[in-house]
């Protein structure tokens, strides 16, 4: 029997490690006025990525620790409307727990 190994990336929200698999890759595109995140789910756009679990507790804290333009070493405004509609439109979520490591306590 063959095993794959999956890579393995962080989450930018809940800073937990997963699968590259179970994470939904994004990258940051110039739109002039500034940059926008567009999610990468085939993973083959090219640039500086991130990834993020396809929950919104996760959006949420990643927004909230204002790590997306840390992750994409971006500095200035970012609009995450088009990260937000596809997360919001996505149907499946992988139910991890959001409270462990570093980010259990509240601010």
């Amino acid at each position: 029997m063959v095993r794959r190994a999956w890579p393995v990336r962080t989450c930018v929200g809940c800073r937990q490690r997963a699968p590259a698999h179970e994470l939904l890759r994004f990258i940051a595109v110039s739109d002039g006025a500034g940059h926008s995140l567009q999610p990468d789910p085939t993973r083959r756009l090219s640039g500086r990525g991130a990834h993020l679990h396809p929950d919104p507790a996760c959006l949420a804290l990643a927004q909230r620790r204002r790590a997306f333009g840390r992750a994409l070493r971006i500095t200035g405004v970012l609009d995450t409307g088009e990260l937000v509609e596809h997360l919001n439109a996505s149907t499946t979520t992988f139910g991890h727990p959001v409270e462990r490591g570093s980010q259990s306590k509240a601010r």
